[in-house]
């Protein structure tokens, strides 16, 4: 999974994308809040993200808020990064938007824990999406027919809801996406196609 690092100390950023690549993570680093915000706008954009607070520019809970007004990067997970441990200070950063945080100097198994928990969320997410989609797909495949349809017990036509008759094959063409192909079962073969076939075959040869 890709991971984008914003962090202005250049030792930080290092270490950061020393630890996620041991960890097997791929890594964009970033080195403010303005790359940061245009590395997550570009195609094929990580969808996990640790963000330093304090950053020249555009600080990471800036970031945040960009993030969370931008429909199409609602996915994405963001972990803040800072040395503010005040409780108000931390609920300011999760009430922007984030989704994890972790105070530093932090510890190295601390955070391939959040990492981790953040991975899991994101795979969750996308998986739900396909899923949400494939039945999006589904549904705009069907057109479901509901309650009693009146059917002539003879003739087998349908009644509509403007008391017309219809052909079955009429009537389901105009209510569902399916197609017809016509065909004999075996009862109506026997009863009515054969004897047809039968006759027609004296006829031929009486002639």
């Amino acid at each position: 999974m890709k991971i984008l690092i914003a962090e202005d100390d250049p030792v930080s950023n290092e270490m950061l994308g020393f630890l996620l690549k041991q960890w097997g993570y791929q890594v964009v680093a970033t080195r403010n809040g303005v790359e940061a915000w245009q590395a997550l706008q570009a195609n094929d954009a990580p969808r996990l993200a640790i963000l330093d607070w304090q950053m020249p520019e555009m600080d990471g809970v800036e970031v945040v808020r960009h993030v969370r007004l931008n429909a199409d990067l609602k996915h994405v997970y963001l972990l803040i990064l800072t040395s503010m441990s005040r409780p108000d200070e931390i609920v300011s950063g999760l009430e922007a938007g984030a989704n994890d945080y972790i105070i530093k100097p932090f510890k190295a198994p601390e955070l391939r824990a959040r990492l981790s928990v953040g991975a899991r969320m994101v795979e969750l997410q996308l998986e739900l999406a396909e899923r949400v989609a494939e039945l999006e797909k589904a549904l705009s495949e069907v057109k479901q027919l509901r309650g009693i349809l009146p059917i002539c017990a003879y003739c087998k036509k349908i009644r509509d809801d403007k008391n017309y008759w219809q052909q079955v094959e009429s009537y389901f063409a105009l209510h569902t996406d399916a197609k017809f192909s016509h065909s004999f079962c075996p009862d109506c073969y026997e009863k009515i196609i054969k004897p047809q076939l039968d006759r027609l075959g004296v006829e031929s040869g009486d002639q």
